[in-house]
C-alpha cells in the first residue's frame, strides 16, 4: 500500500504515512486547531455556561466556509448560530486533536469513529486550504499547466494529496 487509507479487520482503517507526510498532517491539522479555537462568547454567565456564542458571520474566509450561515434570512442565521457555533468548533477541535493523537509514521490502526474524526478534519483542513487557494473545479488542470517553480505550486499539489488521503479514507470505510 503506498500512503494513505486502506480498510482493517473488524471495521479498523489502517493508516500508512512517511515520516515526512505526518509531519506535514500535523502541521495543517494545527493551523487548523488555531482557526477553530474557542469563538467570542457572550458577556451573560448563563449564555456562557450553555455555550451559547457570537451571531455574526465570521469576516474571515476561512471562518466562513468552515462555519457556513444555515439560513438566506439573515436574522434566522444569526439565531441559529448563536446556539450552534460553539458546539461546531468544539467537535472540529475534537476531530483535530484525533488526528494529532494518531498521526504517525509507518503504519497505525484506527478504530471507526477515529477514522471518521480524521475524515471530517480531513475534510476542514482541504476546505481551509482550498478557500485560501481560491479552488475551483478546474484545479486538476491548472495543477497540470502550472510549472513546478511556480510559489503556488507546492500549496495545490498538498491539496490535491489532501484529496486523495480523503478519498483512500472514504473507499476504506466504505
Amino acid at each position: 500500500m503506498t500512503s494513505g487509507f486502506s480498510p482493517g479487520k473488524g471495521g479498523a482503517v489502517v493508516a500508512k504515512f512517511e515520516a515526512a507526510e505526518v509531519s506535514l498532517l500535523r502541521s495543517l491539522v494545527s493551523m487548523l486547531l488555531g482557526l477553530v479555537s474557542p469563538g467570542q462568547t457572550s458577556d451573560d454567565p448563563l449564555e456562557r455556561a450553555l455555550g451559547i456564542g457570537e451571531s455574526q458571520v465570521p469576516s474571515d474566509p476561512v471562518l466562513a466556509r468552515l462555519f457556513p450561515s444555515a439560513y438566506d434570512d439573515e436574522e434566522e442565521a444569526a439565531e441559529f448560530r448563536r446556539y450552534t457555533e460553539a458546539t461546531l468548533r468544539d467537535g472540529k477541535r475534537a476531530d483535530a486533536q484525533t488526528v494529532l493523537d494518531t498521526a504517525r509514521s509507518g503504519r497505525a490502526e484506527l478504530t471507526p469513529e477515529q477514522a471518521q474524526a480524521w475524515l471530517r478534519a480531513l475534510n476542514d483542513v482541504r476546505l481551509t486550504l482550498g478557500t485560501k487557494l481560491d479552488v475551483t473545479e478546474e484545479i486538476h488542470d491548472e495543477i497540470a499547466m502550472m510549472p513546478e517553480d511556480d510559489p503556488r505550486y507546492p500549496a495545490y499539489v498538498t491539496y490535491d494529496w489532501l484529496t486523495y488521503l480523503q478519498d483512500s479514507l472514504v473507499r476504506a470505510l466504505w
